[in-house]
């Protein structure tokens, strides 16, 4: 289930956007708002370029079991459960325009990067239904959800009579047959492309998803937008022939030694870096820092429990960065040089840490409209240009939007503004992508203008 959160800082864009789109205000606004603009076209990714696991095989295995035998809840799951036939699926609803596009480039690399014999059919039964409704649907269903995929169903008024039957519930299933996908219709194309790339990949691959994974899709904090390298290596393992439906833990531990060195020999010549688990008690506290539902007091409470936790355990990982980087957004408004100091303290602990360019290419937007607005274009531009290549690698519209704009004003502070003209319309197709209508691209076009100091 991909989760829907809610801006902690208060993003003039939608709160679906602000998911993937990070907070950039530092200070009021210092000069007049951006004129209007003619948008050009959406642009879109092409081809994708995932970047293989950096992580030793015997971790990954780890990784592997967590998220087949687990549950998001803390659950275990008695048995493997995979599709043990050719996977068919269908398309119900209204599917939002560019949907076909997306769903036709996910299937073509689920079949060759993950080997998973998965095609579309355009009607009758399914073992897969997509169903493209409305985000109040979604959040009427699950109001915590920005879209979600359930076993059994093969619709959301099925899904509703059977909320609380057994049928529905992930912990009693032992085999794989149908299921269905709940889609928003009407958020913008990136968000609606991630869901699709979240849920497929869980209605048929593993359930879980683990806070320590910080190169995969199967983490509920959102970095990563389409599946990684590491995420096309786990469905592949999926469907192994060495494995099928109905094995236990330790018989699936078993085998993926042989099965891991044989999909990914690299891995067996990397040195295991294990992670420790994450608490429960780190899990609430960040999660309810992000939640929309607290108020600001109780958010920023929870961020700095997390935070502690943290320290206290004394990780040195991309999880304890995202304890900094989330108080650094909660705090940037009203008290933006303690802000600072805590996405610097972020900074830290991803330098050189494989797996986390998109964490850094995050961060990089905050650090660098710190800099645009001391008037320090040369110093942002050295943050915003590496993080700009990781968000294009990574298929992150709304991220790589924001990054271009921001790059734009750094460009125009040095002088350069036929060349920062040029790299502002570049950012607005990737912005209509990302943030989808109209309005939210210029708000977000306005609110990074407002960073340049007044006279610059």
């Amino acid at each position: 289930m991909r989760v829907l959160r809610g801006a902690v800082a208060g993003l003039a864009v939608a709160a679906l956007a602000a998911c993937a789109a990070p907070d950039i205000r530092v200070a009021a606004p210092t000069r007049a708002a951006a004129a209007p603009v003619a948008l050009p076209p959406v642009k879109v990714f092409t081809a994708s370029r995932p970047q293989p696991p950096q992580r030793s095989n015997a971790d990954i295995a780890r990784d592997f079991l967590d998220l087949h035998f687990r549950l998001e809840g803390g659950s275990t799951l008695p048995q493997f459960t995979r599709f043990e036939t050719p996977i068919t699926l269908r398309v119900t609803g209204t599917p939002a325009p560019g949907f076909n596009r997306d769903l036709t480039a996910l299937l073509t690399r689920l079949q060759t990067e993950a080997g998973i014999p998965v095609r579309r059919v355009s009607g009758g039964a399914a073992n897969i239904t997509i169903q493209s409704v409305s985000r109040a649907e979604i959040r009427r269903a699950l109001p915590k959800a920005a879209c979600f995929v359930v076993p059994n169903v093969a619709s959301l008024s099925e899904y509703r009579r059977n909320r609380r039957s057994p049928r529905t519930n992930w912990s009693l299933l032992r085999s794989r047959g149908k299921l269905a996908v709940f889609i928003p219709n009407d958020v913008s194309p990136q968000e609606v492309r991630d869901c699709l790339h979240e849920e497929l990949a869980q209605a048929i691959g593993p359930l879980n998803d683990l806070y320590r994974l910080p190169d995969s899709i199967f983490n509920d904090d959102n970095i990563h937008a389409v599946l990684t390298g590491f995420d096309m290596l786990i469905l592949r393992a999926t469907y192994a022939p060495e494995l099928r439906t109905g094995m236990s833990r330790a018989e699936v531990a078993a085998r993926l030694p042989a099965v891991l060195a044989r999909l990914n020999p690299g891995g067996a010549r990397t040195a295991s870096q294990r992670l420790p688990e994450t608490p429960r008690a780190w899990i609430a506290a960040y999660e309810q820092a992000l939640g929309p539902q607290a108020s600001l007091r109780d958010r920023l409470r929870a961020a700095n429990t997390a935070a502690a936790i943290a320290r206290d355990l004394g990780w040195q990982d991309h999880r304890r960065a995202l304890s900094h980087y989330t108080l650094g957004r909660m705090l940037h408004v009203r008290e933006p040089e303690l802000a600072l100091q805590h996405f610097l303290t972020a900074q830290t602990y991803l330098q050189g840490l494989p797996g986390t360019r998109m964490h850094q290419a995050k961060l990089a937007v905050q650090l660098a409209a710190y800099e645009i607005a001391a008037g320090n274009g040369g110093a942002a531009l050295a943050r915003l240009t590496p993080a700009a290549a990781a968000a294009a690698q990574h298929e992150n519209a709304a991220l790589l939007s924001t990054l271009l704009m921001l790059q734009a004003e750094a460009l125009d502070l040095q002088g350069r503004v036929v060349e920062a003209r040029r790299v502002r319309l570049d950012s607005l197709g990737w912005a209509r992508y990302g943030f989808g209508p109209d309005w939210a691209v210029e708000a977000r076009l306005e609110e990074i203008a407002a960073l340049r100091p007044s006279g610059s």
